[in-house]
């Protein structure tokens, strides 16, 4: 594992975060699977391949057909301007919260200390559902199909709202060509020239620029990722360690809504959709244990029957 861990703090140093293609972050954790197993047989690690590539494909075609999104419509953007707006107005004076916490905690031309935090948890989206399907799949087959159910359900959910209602980020809104209707700036990738992670911040910078769909900020996937990869684990927990977790989803909100990257209503639509999900998918589940069970009680074998004994004479 320090082995691995050497060779991912070099990758990332010299070519960059493994962001844009969901082959090579699971490369790297198919890398780190076979670390820390490495006294296994490699038939054993060649089933991560088997189970694995199907997945990666699936990814592909999902980060292709997002980027169509914004090919059709116009992009929404002041309505949800006015929402959060609506929601925060009388804190903010008026303004969205992106623009407020970038007038508070912003400095063009210096990078604070919790601005190298935001780059980090910005970035941890890219790897962290995928680092807890690998773990599940190395620890329990049955809790991470139920875990991929519900990714990419989640998955297939927010595609079909990229394209149904195609909405536009703070950082979209904000430039001239679009009428510059906030004042903020995309600052989600500014920590790593604080750590000398040139190259990370180069690479994320281009997926920004050439990957990205500029339409796809309802729902916000970040959020909702980060509350997947945390709820899931809940009720196998003890409610004292739920706040812990939960921090991470609540660092995510503030890191893409400061960044310019999501308006807070696509926050909170995202939370909406993991909820709904769960909902959705739990219920699925058990009709459809339900149905195995009665499809199992109707060809399972009964007992066999008994060799009658004639009854025994009437005695008076």
């Amino acid at each position: 594992m320090l082995l691995w861990l050497a060779l991912f703090a070099v990758g990332t140093a010299f070519i960059g975060l493994p962001t844009s293609d969901p082959f090579i972050a699971f490369g790297w954790l198919w890398l780190a699977t076979i670390a820390w197993h490495s006294d296994q047989p490699w038939r054993r690690h060649l089933r991560f391949l088997r189970d694995w590539l199907p997945i990666c494909s699936l990814l592909v075609v999902y980060n292709i057909s997002r980027g169509y999104a914004d090919n059709l419509f116009a992009p929404h953007v002041t309505e949800l301007i006015a929402a959060d707006r609506w929601m925060f107005g009388g804190v903010t004076g008026g303004d969205v919260p992106t623009a407020w916490l970038q007038r508070h905690l912003y400095e063009p031309g210096a990078v604070q200390w919790w601005e190298v935090a935001v780059s980090v948890v910005y970035f941890s989206h890219f790897l962290a559902v995928p680092t807890v399907a690998v773990v599940l799949w190395m620890r329990s087959r049955p809790q991470w199909g139920r875990f991929m159910r519900r990714w990419f359900t989640l998955c297939v959910a927010g595609l079909v709202t990229y394209f149904v209602y195609p909405a536009a980020p703070p950082w979209w809104a904000a430039e001239p060509q679009h009428g510059a209707l906030v004042d903020v700036q995309r600052i989600s990738t500014n920590g790593w020239e604080a750590i000398g992670l040139h190259g990370a911040g180069n690479a994320l910078n281009a997926l920004q620029v050439e990957a990205s769909n500029p339409v796809a900020a309802m729902p916000s996937l970040h959020t909702a990722f980060a509350l997947l990869a945390v709820v899931f684990f809940l009720p196998s927990l003890r409610r004292r360690w739920w706040p812990l977790l939960l921090c991470y989803p609540l660092a995510m909100t503030f890191t893409l809504v400061y960044s310019g990257e999501h308006w807070v209503i696509d926050v909170l639509v995202g939370w909406l959709y993991v909820g709904v999900v769960f909902v959705v998918m739990g219920a699925a589940e058990r009709w459809w244990s339900r149905r195995r069970t009665r499809e199992d009680d109707v060809t399972r074998p009964g007992p066999p029957d008994r060799e009658r004994v004639p009854d025994a004479p009437a005695r008076f």
